[in-house]
């Protein structure tokens, strides 16, 4: 997506109440195997600070290219998450559980939207409307640092989310 474009993007329904003074920070679009997986976009507050990211408020929303299983993509969540910090067997059925919810099969123009209020509360939507909802700050700091901790698999992706792509 053009930076021109990308600016002109509405602000998300899902945060016209819970953030409504978030703006559009980055774009970015991951591709498996060079195939386009999803475009990911990175909608802040004016005061966001990447190093302190599950400390404040944000919203990621992936649009989706391709038909993916919900639970495929609940299961490699939380795979990611093991690269950003450690967590026990207990926590990973609870959050696999939870993503499974909040993750429905997903299609070519489907939208899921991670919601982090910066006090550990976490929504979920897909297409706009609610899937699952949790209060675990451990949980939304390692499942957003898929996409914005340093450990992150995918370092261009979030240097095009954080808007600082060279």
């Amino acid at each position: 997506m053009t930076p021109a474009l990308a600016a002109d993007l509405p602000l998300p329904t899902e945060l016209q109440t819970a953030l409504p003074q978030a703006r559009l920070r980055g774009t970015g679009v991951l591709r498996f195997f060079g195939l386009r997986v999803y475009e990911a976009r990175l909608w802040t507050a004016p005061d966001f600070d990447a190093d302190d990211y599950a400390r404040r408020p944000f919203a990621l929303e992936l649009v989706y290219d391709r038909k993916l299983e919900g639970a495929a993509i609940a299961e490699r969540s939380v795979a990611e998450m093991r690269r950003v910090g450690p967590f026990d067997d207990a926590q990973s059925k609870r959050w696999l559980a939870l993503m499974k919810q909040a993750f429905p099969d997903v299609v070519a123009g489907d939208r899921l939207l991670g919601l982090n209020d910066g006090q550990g509360d976490v929504r979920f939507f897909y297409n706009a409307r609610p899937t699952a909802q949790t209060m675990d700050a451990d949980y939304a700091r390692l499942f957003f640092g898929i996409w914005l901790a340093r450990q992150t698999s995918a370092p261009a992706l979030r240097d095009a989310l954080l808007g600082t792509a060279r």
